[in-house]
């Protein structure tokens, strides 16, 4: 993880060379940086080191806590830290000054326009496997970065520049996916050097993650068509992840499931209740949660267990998943179970992560209300603590703010202070 631990010095120069617009890439220090196959191969590291490391300003520590306190996920600790306190309260109480917010916004912003410096400049990597790499890393840190803005916001803008104007979400998953599919299609005729394998952090699995994250943006997008048809490309026995070391740490472990001052998972059931409880005997809980844990241990457990500890690009349940609601929603829904029962029937052994249920396939009605429900449960379960639950509430349509049973106390989340007071394209802020 040395090429992560070096690039602090070095995002100095470039991705801290920010202003309003996220970006200045007229500086000379941006300039010579983009001009070789070295300086691109640096910015792409330092694109993971933006979105995955950093603690309290990462977007996957933001994301995690912006989904799992506004849906009853996760628990506030401390409430001091009251940022993620007022996120948990929700509703007005989550003003466009709040950090957590912030963050999600600021960050996915300079990830994507980093991302675009580097898609633009990728031409100067003389070798054509090296440029295929760089295309398809930065390919997918542009649409984690637009996905989750998707996810979090009504609308976001998709370049960098004065008052940039703002688009709506489902133009931003849009832009996600054309993206990733061009990318795949460039690697699929042109693999990745060995150069590009040598210089790169280590961890992404390239053809697989493109594939997944097309499948997972199309679900979000409602194209359930090209969601089946990417999701069945994906091998569910190979691993994508973020590496971490002391240096570069695992966000989550970091700032919350490696103390208890900040969150945790609300209890043993992951915050759920009635259709969308676990049964008692899931075995994903264990790997998720410590049913009891001691008066120093989180109770948080899953893919954030030490400094050190990967964390899943995707999962193989969520492309399962992603099958099973696309088939659903499709009306297929004798495909949708038999996607379904690979989630609920998979053991732990079974797993590339180790992550499994084991229990009895699908029993209940083969009527799309049922099945939805059963994979919204499952989805709930397999992705705990992965910044989806807010999302997937939306999606599902289950209860919202200010109805009886109100499963989160947000829907979409205000644009931040700082992007109303320097771009005049920032639209009213969304309803609670």
């Amino acid at each position: 993880m040395k090429k992560l631990s070096f690039l602090a010095a070095l995002l100095s120069l470039t991705l801290g060379a920010c202003n309003k617009e996220y970006l200045n890439p007229s500086t000379a220090s941006q300039t010579q940086v983009v001009t070789s196959s070295d300086g691109l191969l640096t910015l792409c590291n330092g694109l993971q080191y933006r979105y995955a490391t950093g603690g309290l300003l990462s977007v996957l520590y933001n994301a995690t806590a912006l989904g799992g306190l506004s849906t009853r996920e996760l628990a506030i600790l401390n409430v001091g830290n009251i940022e993620e306190y007022n996120v948990s309260l929700g509703a007005g109480n989550v003003s466009n000054s709040n950090g957590v917010v912030r963050n999600v916004w600021t960050q996915c912003q300079l990830v994507r326009a980093n991302a675009d410096l580097v898609l633009a400049n990728a031409g100067n990597a003389p070798d054509a496997g090296t440029r295929s790499g760089i295309i398809a890393y930065a390919s997918i840190f542009r649409a984690l970065a637009l996905g989750t803005l998707a996810e979090f916001f009504e609308q976001a803008p998709l370049v960098t520049g004065d008052n940039a104007p703002f688009v709506p979400r489902a133009q931003l998953l849009a832009e996600a996916v054309t993206q990733l599919e061009t990318a795949a299609a460039q690697l699929a005729t042109t693999p990745a050097s060995a150069d590009f394998t040598a210089k790169i952090v280590p961890g992404l699995d390239l053809p697989n993650t493109l594939q997944a994250l097309i499948a997972r943006y199309s679900l979000e997008a409602g194209n359930y068509d090209k969601a089946l048809a990417t999701a069945a490309k994906v091998d569910l026995t190979r691993k994508s992840v973020f590496n971490f070391d002391d240096n570069t740490r695992n966000p989550i472990f970091e700032v919350a499931f490696g103390n208890r001052n900040v969150f945790e998972p609300t209890d043993a059931s992951l915050g759920l209740t009635g259709a969308l409880a676990p049964a008692p005997a899931d075995q994903r809980l264990p790997f998720l949660v410590r049913a009891n844990p001691t008066a120093t241990q989180n109770r948080g457990l899953a893919f954030y267990t030490a400094n050190s500890a990967p964390i899943p690009v995707y999962l193989p349940g969520e492309i399962l998943l992603i099958q099973a609601e696309a088939s659903a929603r499709k009306g297929n829904l004798l495909s949708a179970v038999a996607a379904l029962n690979k989630v609920l029937t998979k053991t732990p052994a079974q797993d590339v992560y180790g992550l499994g249920a084991a229990l009895p396939p699908y029993a209940g009605p083969l009527i799309p209300e049922a099945v939805l429900l059963e994979i919204l449960r499952n989805r709930d379960i397999e992705l705990a603590f992965q910044g989806f639950r807010l999302p997937d509430s939306r999606r599902f349509g289950r209860p919202g703010p200010s109805t009886p049973g109100a499963e989160r106390n947000r829907t979409f989340y205000p644009y931040p202070r700082t992007e109303r007071e320097n771009n005049s394209a920032t639209p009213a802020d969304p309803a609670i």
